[in-house]
């Protein structure tokens, strides 16, 4: 096959909205070359689902594209221009390692983003080489599609290629890059921008085109930016449930890094929770605990209503009224919120109907599983399954009355005990992407160039729920150890 027959038949459907906006969103430029690319891994069924050639993607036309190498026909790369609070201070930021090679239309009318991380410098590098590592980048590989397979909204990724080349960070380390797909990235950051470097026209534009791509059923609204406030709220308190029902840490919620869409963007020194503890930080740069895995809604709030202050001259002519009508939409978000935690943990616990009595049902096990330092995904799943025995704190006084007040509480509800135990078994995963399983992973990746290991780790992420025995040795927990475990932003 040819490279231009190749480059045909992959399947690309670019269109460029994003580039229609005003000028000061984006700086157009193409990836810089890289030397000796190599395919470590592809994402059939993703590529399947966008309507990509997957035989096609594999061949050199399509690894040159990958690879940032080759433009593919129809794409028009840019690097957004944003800003974000990071660790609660403001920062003009941007693309400084990432491009958007344009938007893919799929078969079904879908529009995502297709953007590369790694492919070189930009006018927003601050300094950087703009470049990634390849360790980094199978981490977001693996916990991108980890969070796919648990249900929840989430970038993906598509390919990631070996540069060839190496990059310096603590030490010298292969490059790579890798190729994420996304509803859109926009994010909280990108309207910051738009309001302080922007006019109030570029923030108008955005917004009206952030509506038009992500919330048209408002767009008609009396006040559609009203709207687009409301629509994100409800969409960010179901994303942080969801994270919160999994034992989930971003690592670093800086308003650059919450997606309006509603999906999971930028992992970085993301990681899941082991021993159930809301004061567990991950991250290497957290040293005050910010991002901790408590602390993510409250987070989630603060951020929000760094996006409702760019929206104010939107809001109201009035910049009182602005506010107020701001400060109602943003006071939803705890209960929405807690609407929907409290929901997904009823449906962990196999409880269909509501009681006033379930929340402190649900904090008194939290709080069992915190003081004994239990293992917060295994806990639930030895409820699921009947085995009580399995909780480190199985026989104490606590826990016998706590059994006894839930099975109780399961026998008030029309459900049998077999729909319960259906229920939870689709709520509570069989596993996550554990970290030590993740850090096997890429050491045998980086070191060995040996993919077997995370090929068979995300086999088994891939459907979380379905409860096989291959995926029983993936639930046990590691090793103790004296130093806590710590991820690294990989920049």
């Amino acid at each position: 096959m040819s490279e231009n027959k190749a480059m045909v038949e992959t399947g690309w459907n670019f269109d460029n909205s994003y580039a229609r906006l005003p000028e000061t969103m984006f700086t157009k430029l193409n990836p810089t070359p890289v030397s000796s690319p190599n395919l470590i891994i592809l994402n059939g069924p993703l590529a399947a689902y966008l309507g990509l050639n997957v035989q096609a993607l594999q061949s050199n036309a399509g690894l040159a594209v990958l690879a940032g190498n080759q433009i593919p026909e129809g794409a028009l790369p840019l690097a957004q221009a944003y800003a974000g609070h990071q660790f609660g201070h403001f920062t003009i930021l941007g693309d400084g390692r990432a491009l958007l090679l344009g938007e893919h239309i799929t078969p079904s009318g879908e529009r995502v983003d297709i953007q590369f991380k790694g492919s070189g410098r930009t006018p927003y590098s601050r300094g950087g080489d703009g470049r990634a590592a390849i360790g980094p980048m199978l981490r977001e590989y693996i916990i991108s599609e980890a969070m796919y397979g648990l249900g929840i909204p989430t970038t993906r990724s598509l390919a990631v290629v070996s540069t060839g080349e190496s990059i310096i960070r603590e030490t010298e380390q292969p490059g790579a890059i890798l190729t994420r797909v996304a509803a859109s990235h926009i994010r909280v950051g990108t309207f910051q921008y738009a309001a302080n470097r922007g006019t109030e026209q570029d923030l108008r534009a955005l917004a009206d085109y952030t509506l038009h791509r992500h919330f048209p059923e408002v767009e008609v609204d009396e006040n559609r930016y009203l709207s687009l406030l409301q629509a994100v709220i409800k969409r960010q308190a179901a994303l942080i449930a969801k994270w919160q029902l999994v034992g989930f840490i971003h690592g670093v919620m800086n308003t650059d890094n919450m997606a309006i869409s509603g999906e999971t963007i930028d992992y970085g020194p993301c990681a899941f929770m082991d021993a159930y503890d809301p004061a567990t930080v991950f991250s290497s740069i957290d040293v005050h605990g910010r991002y901790a895995y408590g602390n993510q809604p409250q987070i989630a709030m603060w951020n929000l209503a760094r996006f409702a202050e760019t929206l104010l001259p939107l809001l109201h002519v009035n910049e009182e009224q602005a506010i107020k009508l701001a400060e109602d939409a943003l006071s939803e978000f705890a209960l929405l919120f807690q609407r929907n935690w409290l929901g997904g943990m009823r449906a962990k616990l196999g409880i269909f109907n509501e009681e006033p009595q379930d929340e402190s049902l649900i904090e008194d096990l939290l709080g069992m599983m915190q003081k004994h330092h239990a293992d917060y995904t295994n806990t639930f799943l030895a409820l699921t399954f009947d085995k009580p025995e399995d909780m480190v704190f199985y026989g104490t006084t606590g826990f016998t009355q706590w059994h006894e007040l839930w099975l109780a509480r399961l026998g008030r509800q029309d459900e049998s005990r077999a729909s319960s135990h259906q229920l939870m078994q689709s709520s509570n995963p069989a596993l996550i992407p554990r970290n030590h399983r993740v850090e096997e992973a890429l050491e045998a990746a980086v070191k060995q160039a040996d993919y077997s290991v995370m090929e068979r780790l995300l086999d088994v992420l891939s459907n979380p729920y379905a409860h096989s025995p291959e995926q029983a040795d993936y639930s046990v927990l590691p090793a103790q150890s004296g130093r806590p475990y710590q991820t690294y932003c990989g920049t």
